[in-house]
């Protein structure tokens, strides 16, 4: 998925690595020296007032009370488990009738959410483990009553039933590799759906709902893999391999889904009767609390209708609750807004033109518009049913912040989150009693606090003060935020790192990143110290600025790209070069421009557009046309390239670059499976038949991230000097 997550970008701003006191080097950026700490693994337990967190070395999940912040005993711990020889883990899930606890090891990545796992069975009363199952498994599913367990593996579904002597049995059988997926989603559901599991309980405990996902018909796409190092794949050695799965482009055919349901008891498979329209999808199934209503939400290949039905997952007949439409497409937010209750229902919507909460009956009648206002709603944590409150954050106020608020039942708004600026984020307990609150600023690295309901600081978990304390020490350049205006009338934000030293009688060069994507945000006042940093160390004003198209102020002003994706962008990020070289203190025949992915992309159009603005770009990562990209990404913004070809002959690099001005440095892994090596290649080739100069980079078997062993150190050391000897 190209465009950046809200959550995302701020794991990344808060997780950013630092500096080491004294000379500034890039190990120190990327060996993580100055990284401010986390709270990690945190999982509320189900009587409200607790909850537990995997202690730092992996070996113990301790209970903690949300009133006092204090340890209220250890529920697991390695070293007192009876028949337990693990060293550490990686992770757990508690049962939903806290007897047992699902311990996680031995993890290993699949794609961007996807994991496979070996996994452990802790009975909480005799603190005893066993063995879940043979070898790793995925995404395995407690049971409502907490007597069952079901999980993939290769593909198909299998179920435990733990008050039968932890009895296996087999759900599905036609589970095949590039053929049938059962359960879990194909890679471009997981990438642009952002999940990584469609298999469902009944809250009966009786049913299992899946979705199927026949994936034979998708054209396969395939890279190679060399030995390398780090790691090193010691079975290319002697040839080299290769990687194949299937990868749907623009315009290109998508696996057939159908969702099915398991009688447990009778082991009846039914297909569900879903009207789901030619080239759908099924981004979601979940359960209300009713076990004969299984919830269905679909979308049409263009992804402008959102349908929810109600499914009886033992006839199969499916009735349409909701519809959700709009004239571009429905942000994908959405799916993780939809909460269910005894007699109701939630949604995020845009159709006001910004993200607001809806209140529906179960039956899909609308009681109430819970939000409104010129703001956006990210992320609705849910409604308390019993006091009638709504939890959820928003940027009421300021695009470039975030605070946690709670309406009431007759619409009084209050703000839970403390001061003024900077960036919140919550995680609530199970009773909406308590939250856990994540602050943070510009200068302020992540605060941790443990919250009641009403926003009053119950304690602090982590405040990051000595990791403050030493940053201010090394007086390092700071964001300062800005806007102006462009010559359409458009204003957009921006913030700028002004050299270490910095002296307005100079001239000095500009260094421009960005990401642009649909519905991404960088502009925020929120913590990072990063490469940009240096670079600022480094005698350059770094600035960032978040063109149309991009996340928080509304629909019309993201959803202005539309069908023709990179062109008003370029444009913004242009305008923003000429602004720039206004400024008394810019040397205006000196400014770079750079990104990583739709960054990447964004450079590349900008230098073609540009029309010499820019004296270099450096494009990591990058699409260079959007028929290279995959269906659900590239279609929910341009549809298909038969409806849309010239939206798509306008959005790609190939058709602008004789335009191309200012030195170029191209960069990609080898073994990308998300934005495939193949755009540069293409590029390449494309610039040397054109007779244009540029400077290109491969990371063997390097996925989207180019991370690994010593390859961070080496890209941002490439980066580092191609700037210092080009700007």
């Amino acid at each position: 998925m190209l465009r950046v997550k809200f959550s995302f970008l701020l794991s990344l701003l808060m997780c950013t690595t630092m500096f080491a006191a004294g000379e500034l080097s890039m190990h120190d950026i990327n060996g993580g020296a100055y990284a401010p700490e986390g709270i990690r693994n945190v999982v509320p337990m189900a009587d409200g007032e607790h909850y537990t967190q995997l202690s730092d070395d992996g070996r113990r999940i301790v209970k903690y009370s949300y009133r006092t912040g204090e340890a209220a005993g250890v529920v697991f711990d390695v070293g007192t488990a009876r028949e337990c020889d693990l060293e550490a883990i990686d992770g757990y899930v508690f049962s939903p009738d806290g007897r047992r606890i699902l311990i996680q090891t031995e993890t290993k990545p699949i794609y961007r959410h996807s994991f496979t796992a070996v996994y452990y069975l802790f009975n909480i009363e005799n603190n005893k483990m066993q063995p879940l199952t043979e070898g790793a498994v995925r995404i395995p599913t407690f049971s409502p009553d907490g007597n069952q367990l079901a999980f993939v593996r290769d593909n198909d579904i299998y179920l435990i039933k733990f008050l039968y002597g932890y009895a296996e049995s087999r759900v599905t059988k036609d589970g095949e590799l590039n053929g049938v997926i059962n359960g879990a989603p194909d890679w471009v559901y997981e990438e642009e759906f952002s999940f990584n599991s469609a298999l469902e309980f009944s809250p009966d405990s009786k049913m299992i709902a899946y979705v199927k996902w026949e994936e034979g018909d998708v054209p396969t796409y395939e890279f190679p893999l060399y030995k390398g190092l780090a790691p090193e794949l010691g079975e290319y050695a002697g040839y080299p391999g290769e990687y194949s799965y299937k990868y749907p482009i623009a315009g290109e055919r998508n696996s057939r889904v159908s969702v099915m349901t398991f009688d447990i008891f009778s082991k009846v498979t039914k297909r569900m009767d879903l009207p789901l329209p030619a080239g759908g999808y099924v981004p979601r199934i979940r359960f209300t609390r009713d076990p004969d209503k299984l919830a269905v939400l679909t979308l049409n290949r263009q992804q402008n209708c959102l349908d929810m039905y109600y499914a009886n997952p033992r006839t199969g007949v499916c009735n349409l609750v909701l519809r959700e439409e709009d004239d571009c497409y429905v942000e994908t937010d959405v799916l993780e807004s939809i909460h269910f209750y005894d007699n109701n229902f939630t949604i995020v919507s845009e159709r006001s033109g910004y993200p607001h909460i809806y209140l529906y009956t179960l039956g899909g009648t609308l009681v109430k518009q819970v939000t409104d206002g010129d703001f956006e709603v990210k992320r609705l944590y849910g409604w308390d049913e019993d006091g009638g409150d709504f939890y959820y954050l928003s940027n009421e106020g300021s695009p470039l912040t975030t605070a946690v608020w709670r309406v009431d039942a007759k619409g009084r708004k209050t703000r839970l989150s403390q001061g003024d600026g900077g960036v919140n984020a919550a995680q609530f307990s199970s009773n909406f009693h308590y939250y856990i609150n994540t602050y943070q600023n510009v200068t302020t690295p992540p605060v941790y606090t443990i919250n009641d309901n009403r926003g009053k600081v119950l304690s602090t978990m982590l405040d990051n003060a000595g990791l403050r304390d030493k940053v201010e020490a090394l007086g390092l350049p700071q964001k300062e935020f800005f806007t102006f205006t462009t010559p359409d009338g458009t204003v957009l934000n921006g913030w700028m790192m002004k050299p270490t030293g910095f002296d307005a009688g100079q001239k000095y060069p500009v260094l421009m990143y960005q990401y642009s994507g649909p519905g991404s945000q960088l502009v925020l006042d929120a913590w990072g110290v990063t490469w940009e940093t240096y670079m600022a160390t480094q005698g350059y004003i770094v600035v960032c600025v978040d063109g149309r198209g991009t996340g928080g102020r509304g629909s019309a002003f993201e959803k202005c790209t539309y069908m023709n994706i990179g062109v008003k962008e370029a444009d913004d990020q242009v305008a923003a070069a000429r602004h720039l070289a206004t400024l008394p203190y810019v040397d205006g025949g000196r400014i770079g421009i750079w990104g990583w992915s739709y960054g990447g992309y964004m450079t590349l159009m900008s230098l073609c557009q540009g029309a010499g603005v820019f004296k270099m770009g450096i494009a990591v990562a990058a699409p260079t046309d959007w028929r290279y990209y995959d269906t659900v990404y590239t279609e929910r913004y341009m549809r298909t390239p038969q409806e849309n070809e010239e939206g798509y002959d306008k959005s790609s690099v190939f058709s602008r670059i004789g335009k191309l001005k200012g030195k170029l440095l191209l960069v990609h892994g080898s073994a990308d499976d998300n934005v495939h090596l193949r755009n540069m290649m293409e590029l390449s080739e494309a610039m040397v038949q054109a007779g244009l100069d540029f400077d290109m980079m491969v990371y063997t078997n390097r996925n989207h991230g180019i991370a690994g062993g010593n390859t961070r150190n080496h890209l941002y050391d490439k980066l580092t000097r191609y700037v210092k000897e080009n700007l």
